[in-house]
């Protein structure tokens, strides 16, 4: 979920919202592959499934600079990243799929079984890449 605020100079303050502006939205896996591009509005939602553990790179573009209304303005971007099991949307998932609790609740804890095999993964992954020390061993 992100929401962005253009500044205000008359006002000497951030704007609720920003109609007309415009998020590029791209991300990137470990290898440089782009996962997601996009183009969104001032505020949204944007989701994408990585199939590669590690590191990732999201890049948000404004088209702040080509609105009149910026010219040497600042722009705030709010972000809020959730990943793993956390993403999931449980109420909607069971009754979508007719779960009972029991159902459901067994559908969360594989999801969350699931995220932690990830996270070992990842940890693994990482520590064939790093030194005793934490410094990065070139390739």
């Amino acid at each position: 979920n992100y929401r962005t605020q253009l500044w205000d100079k008359q006002s000497e303050s951030f704007l609720p919202s920003t109609p007309g502006l415009g998020m590029h939205v791209e991300v990137k896996d470990p290898d440089g592959k782009v996962v997601l591009s996009r183009q969104y509005g001032s505020e949204g939602r944007f989701t994408f499934t990585s199939h590669t553990p590690g590191e990732h790179q999201i890049c948000l573009h404004s088209n702040s600079t080509r609105m009149a209304l910026f010219a040497g303005g600042k722009l705030r971007v709010h972000l809020d990243i959730q990943v793993g099991e956390h993403t999931n949307n449980y109420p909607e998932i069971a009754a979508k799929d007719k779960l009972t609790e029991l159902q459901l609740r067994a559908r969360q804890l594989l999801d969350q079984v699931e995220q932690i095999q990830k996270e070992q993964n990842y940890q693994r992954v990482r520590r064939g890449t790093l030194g005793a020390c934490g410094e990065v061993k070139p390739p």
